[in-house]
């Protein structure tokens, strides 16, 4: 575990440049591989494939669902383009890891979590894990959390079939969101929302991905 762990920080910032020309970042920030480095990813995987935490692939976390790939972790926390006093909305907790990425680079995360008991499992991991500006709440996330709106960033761990509109009203002006979305003939593809002041809205392509689907009564 330990050699892949060293060996993570080199394979995430070799995809970086490999898809440079797609996500115009040809390299992640300190702040972020710092923030990676930090976060025990083992302690958010199951004793099954503990052996493979560090490995820069996806693994899966029961309930059908899984932690992201630390390049893809990596990437659309960079896209977020975080500061210290952000308010961030998460929808998707899973094990908690994002989450917990997140939380060492803004002031406040607020995640939403549809499967009740991946909600529970993983509001506890990160209260025993120390990470106290992580607010956890079971509910549908394509609604957002309305009542700690607006938010100046947000992050979809799912797949939409568009962009949500509840989650676009909780976005502050000036305010990012990175989401998978699924497009006709294309698959999934990540994408950059950016709302300006006036409250318009710039949506920018990145690259192919893929998640599991955004799940809910809509």
């Amino acid at each position: 575990m330990d050699a892949q762990r060293e060996r993570l920080p080199g394979l995430i910032r070799s995809d970086f440049r490999q898809t440079a020309a797609s996500t115009g970042i040809d390299a992640p920030s300190p702040r972020v591989m710092d923030a990676l480095a930090e976060v025990p990813r083992h302690l958010f995987v199951q004793k099954a494939f503990q052996d493979n935490a560090y490995a820069n692939a996806p693994l899966p976390i029961g309930h059908g669902q899984t932690i992201s790939q630390p390049f893809i972790v990596a990437l659309m926390t960079e896209l977020l383009a975080l500061q210290p006093a952000d308010r961030v909305l998460e929808i998707g907790t899973g094990c908690g890891y994002q989450s917990a990425i997140l939380s060492l680079l803004c002031r406040q995360v607020y995640s939403v979590e549809i499967l009740p008991e991946l909600a529970k499992t993983a509001a506890n991991r990160l209260e025993s894990l120390g990470y106290e500006n992580v607010s956890v709440r079971q509910a549908d996330g394509y609604y957002g959390w309305q009542d700690e709106a607006p938010f100046d960033a947000i992050l979809v761990a799912a797949t939409a079939d568009d962009i949500p509109d509840p989650l676009l009203q909780q976005l502050a002006p000036g305010g990012r969101m990175v989401i998978p979305v699924r497009e006709p003939g294309l698959g999934e593809v990540l994408k950059c929302v950016r709302k300006h002041a006036d409250g318009s809205v710039e949506v920018s392509d990145t690259i192919g991905v893929r998640f599991v689907p955004l799940t809910g009564e809509r």
